[in-house]
């Protein structure tokens, strides 16, 4: 009800898109920053930075993409329109938002179950990789 549409079944269909679309970008943040933890050995709080800095452009490619895809959409007029617009503004509205709160929240929970994690089973996660590996005798 913010730009006076209802909320029709077009408009749910976009709130599913942004769904997938904000999913995605979630789990491409936590699964580049928990290989750079494994691979690299570096703290949660170094990998969820990295993992921010690395994937900030596709995530806005995608973002930036479907989001512009919407504006014709959105501001359209004509024959039609009052059924493509609360679609558009669903899409918009809701990719812009969603962009903010993915960028900032993702990391926050990351490094929050982190630290549930390690709370709840009394040893770090890098403590128990680091343990796992073995140096190779040097040559």
């Amino acid at each position: 009800m913010a730009v006076h549409f209802d909320l029709s079944v077009i408009a749910v269909v976009g709130i599913i898109l942004l769904i997938g679309i904000v999913k995605k970008n979630g789990i491409m943040l936590v699964e580049f920053a928990i290989q750079a933890e494994q691979a690299e050995g570096l703290t949660p709080e170094e990998a969820i930075y990295q993992a921010c800095i690395k994937r900030f452009r596709p995530i806005l490619m995608t973002t930036m993409a479907a989001l512009l895809g919407a504006v014709p959409m959105m501001v359209g007029t004509g024959v039609g329109s009052e059924i493509r617009q609360p679609l558009g503004y669903a899409i918009v509205g809701g990719l812009a938002l969603s962009q903010i709160l993915t960028l900032y929240t993702t990391p926050i929970v990351y490094l929050y179950l982190d630290r549930l994690q390690n709370w709840i089973f009394g040893t770090r996660r890098d403590q128990a990789i680091s343990r796992d590996v073995h140096p190779a005798p040097a040559e």
